[in-house]
């Protein structure tokens, strides 16, 4: 900047969000556990294909995943589509459906299971 003078630094201010974003992820216990435990379930739902379809039928079609034209803050992205399916994911793990289905018997359910119907959800 001592060299060119009639040159300007400008910051991206969606470069800085994301920072700031990623710091109260590192730095802020309560978001990194929330959005580790918002993957968790994520990841298990999107690994089963029969899992997909009782979301969408709970869900009107909704998905848990709102893809976004940017890299930037998709874990908080991730995390708000999450937070707004949450009374459809409770719907479809206390259903007659689920219950009855074979992917309440495969691994890790128990996990997403609780997750999602823990009251601090």
């Amino acid at each position: 900047m001592q060299k060119r003078k009639k040159s300007y630094w400008t910051p991206c201010e969606i470069h800085c969000i994301d920072l700031m974003l990623e710091d109260f992820k590192k730095r802020t216990p309560l978001h990194h556990e929330t959005i580790a435990n918002g993957q968790k379930i994520t990841n298990y739902i999107y690994s089963k294909t029969g899992f997909i379809s009782l979301l969408h039928k709970y869900s009107k079609g909704k998905d848990l995943i709102r893809p976004a034209n940017t890299r930037f803050a998709t874990s908080y992205l991730s995390f708000g589509c999450l937070n707004g399916n949450k009374r459809s994911l409770i719907r479809l793990f206390t259903s007659s459906k689920w219950q009855s289905s074979h992917l309440v018997k495969s691994r890790d359910v128990g996990l997403v299971e609780n997750l999602i119907l823990d009251k601090g959800f």
